[in-house]
């Protein structure tokens, strides 16, 4: 974080980021200073009701983030900036977007936890933009003419009083990650009975790992006379950029027992703060996450490691076991939301668990025409999933057959025409398939086929 003072003393000449943190009422004119460099720009967690109107003089500014301040209207001037296309206005008091603050270049908007009821429809225009988060607002409808974004990606419009999905909606060539939960229309898709386990019974232990929605710890479960090593979720109970976190329990507890899936085990009762917690399958030793979230610059792809290489018979099982995950979800009537290398723990033979259902979403399985349409929506997801592990596959060379067909099941993944692409059914099949091509041992592999096809 720097300084207001390092600004006004030069101390940051040439700096390409900035980011100030200290109570500012008013836009500091020092900024201006920085204009031929700035491209960052982090003025989170002020006061700030306005931006100055010669804003565009930051000719190289990117990238804005404002959240955490006053404001009620999306300042206008932002549609003036030339080279502006990443705006982050979360947990404002934001009730009105005029057109005019749409930048021309807008490829990712961040509106999260504000008050906006109605986005204006010259966000039609936006022919640049992938990622669209609105989660925790008071829209009744989507512009139809959001349907012209044809680049969009991600979408998160959860927790606000939409009453059904656009049908233009299962029409976007690449959309592939879309949270809706929490709105009227999915309220009563996820009731389901589950074992409470008393707060009582618990012993916490260590912090395993925290996100948007809660804190992970070790704990200790007494059930009867034995303690079992378990893994205990505290939900924070606020809005996440994905949705609710209330909504993210009930997925998790929906999805249900499969061997790629982390098992949970119940839900905790008699928290001495009413805080809601699952109780989860403590995993073992060695896994470890497969890729990084997305980056500003990658907007909506994983970040890798630099040059990681998967063998392909590890990329295979890996593919095989997710694609097998989110056939059972969707099977279930949960979409996941956010299928990521990201939210996947692997290890170094392909074995691999789906996690974090922060962005997962009821399925009503009696419109069968809209669940596959959103199975679909999920399929592109693992379409580019298996397009970065295909970029870092390094197959034998008496393997390039299979990685061939690989390949063509990623094409049929990614397919812009979303009614062309494949159930995960049938990928989970073409998958065991291809590791049952590529196994050294025939016989484990035609095992392993029939187990997978039966």
């Amino acid at each position: 974080m720097n300084t207001l003072q390092q600004l006004r003393n030069g101390e940051l000449a040439g700096a390409r980021r900035l980011q100030l943190n200290c109570g500012l009422t008013e836009f500091p004119r020092e900024i201006f200073a920085l204009a031929d460099s700035l491209e960052i720009l982090d003025l989170s967690g002020n006061a700030l009701t306005a931006l100055p109107d010669d804003l565009p003089r930051l000719h190289k500014l990117r990238v804005i983030f404002c959240s955490n301040n006053p404001f009620t209207e999306l300042p206008a001037v932002l549609g003036r900036c030339p080279q502006l296309d990443m705006v982050g206005f979360k947990s404002c008091r934001i009730e009105s977007v005029p057109a005019a603050a749409l930048p021309e270049k807008l490829r990712w908007l961040i509106l999260t936890d504000n008050v906006v009821a109605e986005l204006p429809s010259a966000i039609g225009r936006c022919s640049r933009l992938q990622k669209l988060m609105l989660a925790g607002n008071r829209l009744t409808a989507l512009p139809a003419e959001l349907a012209e974004c044809g680049n969009l990606e991600l979408l998160r419009i959860a927790a606000n009083r939409l009453t059904a999905l656009p049908d233009w909606l299962f029409a976007l060539p690449r959309l592939s990650w879309l949270a809706y939960a929490g709105n009227p229309f999915c309220e009563n898709l996820l009731a389901v009975a589950v074992e409470r386990i008393d707060w009582a019974e618990l012993t916490l232990g260590e912090k395993l790992g925290e996100g948007a929605s809660g804190v992970i710890h070790r704990a200790g479960w007494q059930a009867g006379e034995t303690t079992q090593p378990v893994a205990v979720k505290l939900f924070k109970g606020a809005l996440t950029s994905d949705g609710l976190p209330q909504s993210e329990m009930h997925a998790c507890l929906v999805a249900g027992e499969h061997p790629n899936l982390i098992p949970v085990l119940g839900r905790i009762a008699e928290h001495p703060d009413n805080v809601d917690g699952l109780v989860m399958a403590l995993i073992g030793h060695g896994f470890k996450n497969l890729a990084g979230p997305p980056s500003l610059e990658s907007c909506t792809r994983d970040v890798y490691v630099a040059d990681p290489a998967f063998n392909l018979d590890a990329t295979l099982r890996l593919a095989h076991g997710i694609a097998a995950a989110a056939a059972h979800l969707h099977a279930q009537g949960v979409a996941h939301g956010d299928l990521y290398a990201h939210n996947i723990l692997h290890l170094e033979d392909g074995t691999a668990l789906l996690g974090d259902f922060g962005a997962a979403s009821p399925v009503d399985r009696g419109d069968a025409a809209q669940a596959l349409a959103l199975e679909r929506i999920e399929v592109r997801a693992f379409g580019c999933l298996l397009e970065e592990l295909l970029a870092r596959c390094r197959p034998a060379v008496d393997a390039e057959k299979t990685a061939k067909m690989l390949g063509e099941l990623q094409l049929h993944c990614a397919d812009e025409a979303p009614e062309r692409r494949p159930l995960f059914a049938e990928i989970e099949a073409k998958l065991a398939q291809l590791v049952a091509m590529n196994s050294p041992n025939p016989g484990d592999s035609a095992m392993f086929a029939a187990q997978v096809l039966s």
